[in-house]
């Protein structure tokens, strides 16, 4: 009797991370796909930005919030969907930016919110990685990241390609180029690579953790988040992630000798202002593993260095390593990170 065995557990993430660089490479070629975008949103100014979005999406649209409020100088916020699904609201949204995030397109409180911003006056844009979703047919523009089907529940490269795709969105509503992403995929390469094994020795030091924090400030923020709930989803840690400013403002006397702390470091005023945080977690013999391209000037216990980049291109690179981890210290655990427990790949909710 013949057996036919399945996929070796993590073998889809495995793949997935690996598919990145080119993913990205790609991504960028079709850049002036994403600036006919950005010229019909630049030709209509808008008074400010919302952003909705759900899970690791959410993440992403962080990012997009410290893009949009930095690179364009616009107010922007992330939405609370319920408020027009559950609550039935109706605020008026003339001449504001929309930006919805969904690598499914298929949520059906993110399609319905965008249905009803779009009624009420908004410029609406769907960035997703499923062209013929309900979501990308709701909205009256759309960005497709063309990171290809995604199987593991974790998502990898459909999150940093909804990284980029945002990146250049933004970047060419401002008239930019996209001249800092040149070369970005070779740069995820070399990021992969080169981490490979500072990611060894840190699934080996944290492979009996119980407690992560991770943290970060700036654009490296929404990293800190997407680490956590990549820990979370395929390790079941009871990780938490902090804005670096937020922590010390109550959490940080929670942190001791038992606590391992991933912290998230670049070169820039993110990563600066990210020194007296480590300085204070490290004084409370927290175990702090750096990631980034500043890992080698802070106090940690471990570094994982990335190669150095824009400032607000860094977290595409930084998410690589610790998406690593999160495959590495789940298989360590003995799981699957294809499949955890009680997860699908597409969440529904209203």
């Amino acid at each position: 009797m013949t057996t036919v065995e399945g996929p070796q557990p993590g073998a889809h993430m495995a793949a997935e991370i690996a598919e990145q660089p080119a993913v990205l490479a790609a991504l960028r070629e079709r850049r002036s796909e994403i600036a006919g975008v950005a010229e019909a949103i630049a030709k209509h100014p808008p008074r400010f930005a919302l952003l909705a979005a759900r899970g690791s999406s959410d993440h992403a649209a962080l990012y997009a919030k410290y893009l949009i409020e930095v690179l364009l100088g616009l107010p922007a916020g992330l939405v609370s969907p319920s408020t027009v699904t559950l609550y039935g609201a109706a605020p008026d949204l003339r001449d504001v930016l929309l930006v919805t995030v969904s690598q499914s397109g298929g949520s059906p409180d993110l399609v319905e919110f965008t249905e009803a911003a779009r009624k009420q006056g908004a410029r609406t844009v769907a960035v997703s990685n499923t062209p013929s979703s309900p979501l990308s047919a709701a909205a009256e523009l759309a960005v497709d990241i063309g990171a290809g089907q995604e199987q593991a529940v974790a998502a990898t490269k459909t999150y940093s390609a909804t990284l980029l795709a945002l990146y250049l969105l933004i970047d060419a509503v401002r008239g930019g180029k996209g001249a800092d992403a040149d070369g970005l995929g070779e740069l995820a390469q070399q990021t992969l690579d080169r981490s490979a094994a500072g990611v060894q020795r840190a699934v080996d030091r944290y492979r009996f953790v119980n407690r992560v924090i991770t943290a970060g400030r700036g654009y490296s923020y929404a990293t800190a988040l997407e680490a956590s709930l990549k820990l979370a989803e395929t390790s079941y840690l009871a990780a938490r992630a902090y804005s670096g400013a937020d922590l010390l403002h109550g959490p940080v006397a929670a942190i001791d000798g038992e606590t391992a702390v991933l912290a998230l470091t670049n070169r820039g005023k993110g990563g600066d202002a990210m020194r007296d945080v480590l300085d204070a977690v490290s004084g409370r013999g927290a175990d702090v593993l750096a990631i980034g391209s500043a890992a080698a000037d802070v106090p940690a216990a471990l570094r994982i260095e990335v190669p150095p980049v824009a400032e607000e291109l860094a977290p595409i690179l930084d998410v690589l390593p610790a998406q690593s981890l999160a495959l590495g210290l789940s298989l360590a655990r003995g799981g699957d990170p294809d499949r955890p427990r009680g997860l699908n790949k597409v969440t529904k909710t209203r």
